[in-house]
């Protein structure tokens, strides 16, 4: 059926002078667009994604105007293409324009994000173009201006691209509430409804990602989306760059930068190289590490994170494209699908913390179809090694990790209330059967929902006696904003999902650097030398939230820290790390156990540290938990290794402690890492066989959770959060923005008085929701918990420090002590074996 349209012959004529062969998963969803179905495409990274929903656009369109398709312009909005990132917007719409000129059509293809100038915004609002690359928030900017219905008057497609990156967070759920008010308008004001297409790299819960993008669109037409499956499998090359040592005593960090001569070659050998590290802090070593090594790379190697100045990462990109540049250290600001063909190369500094995210970055590389991604693994200290192993299982299992959506996100939905009340209103019974069509609200009560219009028209129960909070009045059956200054006020607010406080850096005679995060600047004082963007820079004063500096030629420098930049081990590659360790040691027929011949070369380098682990302690096979009781002259120390991740160790410390805490009153610090947690006191701590399980039990976890963890602070912090978001706390007007602990201050007040006067509030119950799903992974903790009740849980007591908990014992000493104190106490530690 599709073959025989004018719209895909079209199409085709091109792609054979261009001598290109369009993949079956791209025809499948030409097909399913011609038939006006929505759905989500699946493929990986380099095969076309994009074309597989633009071409079938443009081959809807030319079925639908076979005679004039040349000739007709002006055909107003037909494809809304939803983009997270704004570099993305750039590159996709170079590629569309491209495609639109070759084939000869009137098409018009307008980008709209934070960057668009106004008199862009002008033409666009006098003539839409057929295809807007838009990001969440300049959408719902869009659906705060007056007639904003009229727009959308001929869209046939949202895309929704990226769409793994979007969904699990709050600019997803943006994205289902401008989806649902798109849909339901057609619907309501011209009888039609679009397509809705969603574009995903592979995660673990595809089919939920597919229904929470399309459930608005489901619930109005009745029918099922589909899933277009790109069965191509991407040949992903893993190399491990190997220590010419593996030190038996570890510690994260120290090993990466040692590794600079081994980085050069490989770089030598390729066209372009992308060098990822997990945090901003250590991008700015490792570029300054490159260029001190090899200062040839000066002009031919770049930068690129989310705090350097927009101008100098769209030069950086551009650079890519044109393969000007031989190496780019980035973060995850280049994980998205940015098309830079002339990348050869992958580097992953320290460990990707995640299978997908690994598979992605891999992705990079061999951009094309039929090229295999080369990505190099360089560890941070050499028990990282173990995870190179786990992720080539992981990935020859196909084991990705899910994208777990939000759900009533009271914070968002109060943001968007009020997003409409300043176009052309609402009338409540309507929005509450659009909003509820949604995944994030499918569950919300009519009570709730009213809660949430009480507090946008009244402030609620605990606010109401101040008129600020009175945003929305009710005219004529229809909810409103008529004030100019509120209205003035949440229209620059609109899009704000909050990130940490950033200040902006600029020379104090010059130009604009970059940004650094407020929390970190405060504790410098002037005269004091950081790091950013590359330069050395000496901190002069702050003035209206913008950092002032001048250039210093000091070689000692501060590197700043993000607080971004801790990413937690997820549930996947923690579950084959442990399996990792099944195939370490086989038993003899006489009962002794010696080492196995490991499979893989990085297992195979690691042996002589899992000897010494076994011959002071336990190496720990999957159904089995290691506990591990040392003393040394700093106290007596408990380390447990569940390998579930950073974030999960900190809220198990803390229950642990506090049940410990129960049998006798005993305090502890804590430390942990991705692999285990240590608790460390001035006297013995009680766990043995006999009370083991019972302090691993997931009964009555919640209840020890809030007792342990100092939840209610946490649930402050996170309420900050909400309250910006939901439009509490006016962050002030450009150039004046409030500082963060002002931010703070404001927010424990009203989290206060919520608690005193509105128990129920709806936004304090999503603050600990939040914590609890996010910052403590509380689900994930209770899994752990239920696995440990079936495993064997091995207590030793070894007369040292082992390589396992060495790691650890050295991240709790890096938080007093400077980085070369910490080296030289590091080097005795290991002298003295441990």
């Amino acid at each position: 059926m599709l073959h025989s349209t004018i719209g895909y012959q079209v199409i085709r004529r091109w792609l054979d002078a261009k001598q290109f062969e369009p993949f079956p998963f791209q025809e499948e969803a030409w097909q399913h667009i011609t038939q006006g179905n929505s759905g989500l495409v699946n493929a990986p990274t380099g095969f076309g994604k994009t074309y597989s929903v633009f071409i079938g656009a443009l081959i809807d369109f030319i079925n639908r105007h076979p005679e004039n398709y040349l000739t007709k312009s002006k055909n107003g909005l037909q494809l809304l293409w939803l983009t997270p990132l704004r570099a993305l917007a750039k590159d996709i719409g170079r590629a569309m324009e491209e495609a639109i000129a070759e084939l000869g059509m009137n098409w018009k293809v307008g980008i709209r994000n934070g960057d668009t100038d106004v008199n862009e915004r002008q033409r666009q609002k006098r003539q839409m173009p057929e295809v807007l690359l838009i990001t969440p928030e300049s959408l719902h900017l869009l659906l705060a201006q007056k007639g904003y219905a009229e727009v959308f008057k001929n869209l046939r497609i949202i895309a929704a691209d990226e769409w793994h990156e979007l969904i699990g967070s709050k600019r997803g759920v943006q994205v289902e509430l401008a989806i649902s008010r798109i849909v339901h308008v057609q619907h309501q004001h011209y009888g039609t409804f679009c397509n809705v297409w969603g574009i995903s790299a592979t995660i673990g819960n595809m089919q939920e990602a597919q229904d929470v993008l399309l459930s608005p669109v489901q619930a109005l037409s009745g029918k099922q989306g589909v899933q277009v499956k790109a069965h191509l499998k991407k040949e992903v090359r893993i190399e491990s760059i190997l220590p010419d040592e593996i030190e038996n005593y570890p510690w994260a960090g120290h090993l990466g930068l040692k590794l600079v001569d081994k980085v050069l070659p490989i770089l030598d050998q390729s066209k372009t190289t992308l060098i990822f590290i997990n945090t901003r802090g250590m991008a700015e070593r490792w570029y300054q590490t490159l260029l001190t090594a090899a200062p040839e790379l000066a002009g031919a190697i770049a930068l690129h994170h989310g705090s350097i100045e927009q101008e100098l990462r769209i030069w950086v990109e551009e650079a890519l494209h044109t393969a000007r540049l031989k190496a780019v250290v980035c973060t995850a600001s280049l994980d998205l699908g940015v098309d830079f063909r002339p990348v050869e190369t992958v580097i992953q500094v320290g460990s990707p913390k995640g299978v997908a995210r690994f598979l992605q970055r891999a992705g990079r590389s061999g951009h094309r179809p039929g090229e295999v991604s080369t990505i190099y693994f360089l560890p941070t200290h050499s028990l990282e090694l173990v995870e190179v192993a786990a992720l080539k299982s992981a990935i020859a299992e196909n084991y990705i990790e899910n994208r777990d959506p939000m759900l009533l996100c009271y914070d968002v939905l109060i943001q968007y209330l009020c997003t409409l009340a300043i176009s052309d209103g609402f009338r409540p019974d309507e929005l509450y059967r659009e909003v509820t069509s949604t995944f994030c609200y499918r569950d919300m009560t009519e009570d709730d929902f009213h809660s949430v219009l009480e507090f946008v028209t009244t402030g609620g129960s605990a606010l109401q006696q101040y008129d600020e909070y009175k945003k929305v009045e009710i005219i004529d059956g229809i909810y409103r904003i008529t004030s100019r200054r509120i209205a003035m006020r949440h229209r620059m607010h609109i899009g704000t999902i909050v990130s940490e406080s950033m200040l902006k850096v600029k020379f104090v005679h010059g130009g604009w650097i970059g940004m650094i995060e407020e929390w970190f600047i405060s504790r410098l004082t002037p005269g004091e030398v950081f790091t950013l963007s590359g330069r050395n820079l000496e901190l002069v004063g702050i003035k209206d939230m913008t950092v002032l500096v001048k250039k210093s030629n000091s070689t000692k420098s501060i590197v700043p820290s993000w607080q971004g930049g801790r990413m937690p081990l997820s549930a996947n590659l923690g579950k084959k790390l442990r399996e990792q360790f099944n195939s370490v040691f086989k038993m003899q027929p006489d009962g002794r156990m010696v080492l196995a011949r490991a499979k893989d070369i990085e297992m195979r380098v690691l042996q002589p540290l899992f000897k010494l682990q076994e011959d002071l302690s336990h190496v720990p096979r999957a159904n089995e938990l290691l506990i591990e009781h040392i003393e040394t002259k700093d106290g007596y120390h408990l380390f447990v290794y569940p390998f579930e991740g950073r974030l999960v160790h900190e809220a198990m410390a803390a229950v642990l402690a506090y049940r410990i805490s129960r049998i006798m009153p005993i305090t502890f610090s804590f430390a942990m890492n991705d692999y285990g947690f240590e608790l460390l006191s001035d006297q013995p701590i009680p766990v043995d066989d006999a009370n083991v399980y019972e302090l691993f039990s997931p009964e009555n976890l919640l209840t020890d959770i809030q007792r342990s963890a100092n939840s209610t602070e946490m649930a402050k912090r996170k309420f900050r959060d909400i309250a910006v978001i939901g439009g509490l706390i006016f962050q002030g007007y450009p150039g004046e923005q409030k500082k963060a602990r002002h931010l703070q201050a404001s927010a424990s007040l009203l989290f206060n008085v919520f608690s005193e006067y509105d128990r129920n509030n709806l936004l304090i119950r999503q603050a600990f929701q939040e914590v609890f799903d996010r910052e403590m992974e509380e689900a994930r903790l209770r899994n752990m918990l239920e696995r440990i009740q079936q495993s064997n849980i091995i207590i030793r007591f070894p007369e040292r420090l082992t390589p396992f908990c060495f790691p650890i014992k050295v991240d709790s000493l890096r938080e007093s002590l400077t980085s070369e104190k910490l080296e030289d106490r590091v080097k005795r530690m290991q002298e003295l074996g441990g």
